[in-house]
């Protein structure tokens, strides 16, 4: 079963480019979409058999939300957390299946000024305690832009990005409870090496010159390591400013 996650920037702007091919060419068993900036009644498009899409849209139009095309339909489909201070803006949406838990998460920027940095705090409190939840049910994986560089390996600068969003003490503790509470950085089960990253800035070249940060990932309850069988970042699929990611399982 191949899984793929990824930060398109706008669906509508991606559909234009290079999303349909991607999908034929890739034929992923489900692909998690973040920041898709849409609600469905924008997008003019019938999906290519066999996919069937489901949305969690934020109120705010134009901004954040997540989308799941999936071959299988689900069990269930949950567009929230059910905390309402965070299911405002569509970052969560979970498909049911039936030996997993799928999370698709686009997870809160804590804004350059680290003004949000607080609720991002607790928002990594509260996703963590959902996805706890959800495991006493069956084995979870969660996956999308999770908005932190975990390591330093993570980002190409990374003494010069500490106290930065993305990269700040707070954060990376955040991603530090996901590990102690026994979900797997998949990518890192098969790569220890730096200069793999999913994000790039649009200034300044940086990603001909792979100057980025690995901000998407894909996390999974230790109980799936016996079935995963690949981790990959596609570095060289366009269209975004964040590139897709995937893993492969039994």
């Amino acid at each position: 079963m191949k899984l793929i996650s990824w930060n398109v920037n706008g669906l509508r702007s991606v559909l234009r480019k290079n999303f349909l091919d991607y999908l034929a060419s890739e034929r992923p068993d489900v692909l998690c979409l973040q920041e898709t900036k849409c609600q469905p009644e924008d997008v003019d498009q019938v999906w290519p058999t066999p996919y069937t899409a489901f949305w969690n849209a934020a109120h705010k139009k134009g901004y954040a939300g997540t989308a799941i095309l999936t071959k299988t339909a689900p069990l269930s489909i949950v567009p929230h957390i059910d905390i309402a201070e965070h299911d405002q803006e569509g970052r969560v949406l979970t498909a049911e299946f039936v030996d997993f838990f799928l999370v698709n998460v686009y997870v809160p920027n804590s804004k350059r000024d680290l003004s949000r940095l607080p609720y991002r705090q607790k928002w990594d409190r509260d996703f963590l305690a959902y996805l706890k939840r959800l495991e006493k049910k069956k084995p979870v994986v969660f996956c999308g832009d999770l908005n932190v560089a975990h390591t330093e390996i993570d980002l190409t600068h990374p003494k010069a990005n500490v106290h930065n969003h993305g990269f700040t003490p707070e954060e990376r503790a955040g991603f530090d409870s996901f590990v102690a509470a026994r979900f797997l950085d998949t990518y890192r089960e098969f790569d220890k090496a730096g200069g793999h990253y999913t994000w790039w800035s649009p200034m300044g070249d940086a990603r001909t010159r792979n100057i980025g940060w690995r901000l998407d990932y894909f996390l999974i309850s230790a109980a799936l390591r016996p079935r995963l069988k690949r981790a990959f970042i596609q570095s060289g699929v366009l269209g975004s400013d964040h590139c897709p990611v995937g893993i492969e399982i039994d």
